[in-house]
């Protein structure tokens, strides 16, 4: 969803259970028709120890979701995701999704975003998002086209008789061109599938979607890696309402 920091600056989410100063209990094995545990006033931040108690019970309730959805929707890939949280301070909210070197399914967030979040469904919804992209296999296909376009480019520089360096630069563009080429598909497609996640998580996805309207827009830029906010709360409008008519 944002950028991706190095796994080495992020602590479990265990570290996290210190900010609540209190345990919470798990969560029933059946989601109530709205999920939440706080939610904070209009405008306003949770408390640090409210904001803690929303992730851990977020997490507990999505972990089992998220991944019970992977063994179904994508079999053959690891779906035994590792939620983290990155404590460096000073940081704009964010979240990602990546695989370790042993290829499990990493989902991060930072303090900032935990934080800024007003409720558990917004929290949900940005898990269940990050999760989809894992279960789409997005993180791979960006890497075939990132290698598409260094080669696309690549072999138009050669075909034209540059060097070795213009060649290493045209491949270098190619790769951020293709890269960025369907990050804007992919987004809308975890969107949508997220939306689908967190529904069954028992959460709000519209309520939860509300997070994009406190974050800057995109806009409509070509080569952008997301697309603007008002087209993702389409998405998940859109797919509420298939949800409930019962076509999803």
């Amino acid at each position: 969803m944002f950028n991706r920091p190095s796994l080495r600056l992020l602590v479990l989410l265990p570290a996290l259970a210190a900010l609540a100063a209190c345990e919470v209990a798990p969560a029933p094995s059946t989601p109530p028709a709205s999920a939440r545990v706080q939610a904070a006033a209009p405008g306003a931040l949770l408390e640090p120890e409210a904001a803690a108690q929303n992730f851990i019970a977020v997490v507990r309730r999505m972990e089992p979701q998220i991944e019970a959805a992977c063994n179904t929707r994508a079999r053959g890939q690891n779906c035994d995701y590792q939620i983290v949280v990155d404590d460096r301070p000073g940081q704009s909210p964010n979240a990602f999704q990546t695989v370790d070197a042993r290829g499990r399914p990493v989902i991060g967030f930072n303090l900032a975003l935990i934080s800024e979040a007003r409720n558990a469904d917004e929290l949900a919804f940005v898990m269940g998002h990050e999760a989809a992209h894992h279960i789409a296999g997005h993180i791979p296909r960006k890497q075939q086209d990132a290698m598409a376009g260094a080669m696309i480019l690549g072999a138009l520089a050669a075909a034209s008789g540059a060097d070795t360096g213009v060649i290493r630069s045209a491949q270098d563009i190619g790769a951020t061109v293709g890269g960025r080429a369907k990050a804007k598909d992919y987004e809308l497609e975890a969107d949508r599938l997220g939306t689908v996640l967190t529904w069954e998580a028992g959460y709000d996805p519209l309520r939860g979607a509300q997070f994009f309207a406190r974050i800057p827009d995109p806009g409509r830029t070509v080569l952008g890696s997301h697309p603007a906010n008002a087209l993702r709360i389409d998405i998940v409008r859109q797919t509420v309402a298939d949800l409930r008519a019962g076509r999803i």
